[in-house]
């Protein structure tokens, strides 16, 4: 072969395996941006979620706060509505059952026996169906379960 031909053959692989290496690395380049904003969107999606499961825990500790409030404001003894406690308590256990399946719905499987037992503990006390126990002592163990298990599963997340 001609020195003439072997230049062009050499010069042609050159450019076949320039050619080869320029794609090869922007491909890489791409591989490495879509993992990068793989990892950006997985990271937004996890902060979104926290702050949604924030939120309900938020409104389930509101709502519980109310039922508690409605409990120590029951009357004794009571029957009649006749101060309007207990058409005003009805929307206030409506809204701890609503945040409570909230939680239920959004948050960790973690939190759904705490939070049932603590539901059913205020709705006890609210309703008096705690004999002689007074209201914060009823509601303790279960508070602070709750509490506990929110705290951890937020931790977690």
């Amino acid at each position: 072969m001609a020195a003439d031909q072997w230049t062009s053959v050499v010069s042609l692989a050159g450019v076949a395996l320039g050619g080869g290496l320029t794609a090869l690395a922007q491909r890489a380049t791409q591989r490495s941006a879509e993992r990068v904003e793989e990892r950006r969107q997985a990271v937004a999606t996890a902060e979104s979620r926290r702050a949604e499961q924030t939120a309900v825990l938020k409104e389930f500790v509101a709502s519980a706060q109310a039922a508690e409030r409605a409990a120590y404001g029951r009357p004794d003894p009571w029957g009649d509505d006749e101060d309007g406690w207990v058409t005003r308590t009805g929307p206030v256990m409506t809204a701890l059952w609503t945040a409570s399946g909230n939680v239920t719905l959004l948050c960790d499987e973690a939190l759904r026996e705490p939070v049932r037992t603590y539901g059913h503990a205020l709705n006890a006390a609210v309703w008096r169906d705690i004999g002689d126990v007074e209201v914060n002592e009823h509601l303790e163990e279960a508070k602070s379960q709750f509490m506990d298990a929110a705290r951890a599963s937020l931790a977690g997340s």
